[in-house]
C-alpha cells in the first residue's frame, strides 16, 4: 500500500483510494476480506482512527461492508461500482481539462482527436 504523508491528499483519503484501487484491479475480489483497521494502522504506522475514516468512505460508497466481529469485506458488485465511478470522474477530470486546454491553444476538434489517437496507439 502506497501512502505518502507528503501529498496534499489526506491520509484517510489515500487509504480509501488505495483500497478502492485494489478492489478495481482485482487484488481484493468480491467477498474477500480486506485488512483490518488495526492491521493497516500497524503496517502504515498511522492512527487506527485515520484508517477507519478511510474505510468508512468505502462503506458509505457500498464498496466494502462490515461483518460484525469478523472484519471488512468487499461488497458484491464493488468492482463495477468503482469502474462506473472512475468512468464518470474520467470525463470530469481529464476530458474537460483536455478540451479546455485544447481550446486555449486553438486546436481543432480533429487535431485533438488525432493527438488522442496517436497517444492511444503509443501507450
Amino acid at each position: 500500500m502506497n501512502i505518502d504523508p507528503g501529498r496534499d491528499v489526506p491520509l484517510f483519503v489515500q487509504i480509501a483510494e488505495q483500497i478502492e484501487d485494489d478492489v478495481f484491479t482485482g487484488a481484493y475480489a468480491e467477498g474477500d476480506r480486506v485488512p483490518s483497521t488495526n492491521e493497516l494502522a500497524a503496517l502504515l504506522g498511522i492512527n487506527p482512527h485515520t484508517v477507519l475514516k478511510g474505510m468508512n468512505i468505502l462503506v458509505d460508497e457500498g464498496i466494502i461492508y462490515k461483518r460484525r466481529g469478523m472484519g471488512m469485506y468487499v461488497q458484491d458488485g464493488a468492482r463495477e461500482k468503482v469502474r462506473a465511478k472512475r468512468e464518470s470522474a474520467f470525463g470530469e477530470r481529464y476530458v474537460s481539462a483536455l478540451v479546455a486546454e485544447a481550446k486555449k491553444l486553438g486546436l481543432t476538434k480533429e487535431q485533438v482527436i488525432d493527438l488522442i489517437e496517436k497517444g492511444y496507439d503509443h501507450a
